[in-house]
């Protein structure tokens, strides 16, 4: 019942920008941390940036400077503003949220997007 769907992916050059976009869904008792990951051709999935439920934010070493993740409570929504892309910020970005579904009662579980694939072009 609970699914989270990231949208905003695309092709761009090198030095633009993107934002991506995760809305989570179902029934929701609340959502703790939520975080962006990536997987780029050939290598495993990295995370990107977390960001809890008391807006504090961590990002990786290759983006600081660069990416921002926020969120929107009454939307339930995360999103990662990306500026000054490079080639190496290409991949597939997935979303993840730790989530407290209603009724369960066995606390939070964390939930995954399908991915949105963003591609920057040298």
């Amino acid at each position: 019942q609970v699914q989270l769907v990231e949208s905003g992916g695309g092709l761009v050059q090198v030095g633009g920008s993107l934002r991506l976009s995760c809305a989570a869904s179902g029934s929701i008792f609340s959502i703790n941390n939520m975080a962006w990951y990536r997987q780029a051709p050939g290598k495993q999935r990295e995370l990107v940036a977390t960001i809890t439920v008391g807006t504090r934010t961590n990002y990786a070493d290759s983006v600081k400077g660069r990416f921002r993740i926020f969120r929107d409570y009454s939307k339930n929504t995360v999103s990662l503003q990306m500026n000054s892309l490079k080639p190496e910020d290409t991949g597939v970005y997935y979303c993840n949220a730790e989530i407290v579904a209603h009724g369960l009662g066995d606390g939070p579980h964390d939930y995954w997007g399908q991915g949105t694939q963003v591609t920057v072009s040298s």
